[in-house]
């Protein structure tokens, strides 16, 4: 699996690389991981509520135009696919880690 340039620098070796990574400290990328994947969720949940406000009565006004908002939402959902890949990659290396301690 391909990984985007910017997050390289954080990720696992991949699957079959040269260099190993043990086990620990690929569950520890992995709950890494996951709490950037839970700062992007709590993004799009923001997002959410500034366009579609919780209560009817709410009467605040929002001064972003509707290029902002999408500009906004672009930037989300590419963190967030980016956040999903790595921790895609940090699993399947954690997998293939933990088969190959087995082997062992």
């Amino acid at each position: 699996m391909a990984m985007p340039a910017d997050a390289s620098a954080h990720a696992p070796s991949l699957p079959g690389s040269s260099e190993t990574v043990s086990a620990e400290s690929l569950a520890l990328q992995a709950c890494d991981d996951i709490d950037n994947l839970q700062v992007v969720r709590r993004a799009y949940a923001c997002l959410e509520k500034l366009i579609a406000p919780q209560y009817v009565t709410d009467t605040e006004e929002i001064c972003a135009t509707r290029t902002e908002f999408s500009v906004m939402v672009r930037l989300v959902n590419e963190e967030m696919q980016r956040s999903i890949k790595a921790a895609e990659t940090t699993i399947q290396s954690l997998l293939v880690a933990l088969s190959e301690s087995r082997r062992n």
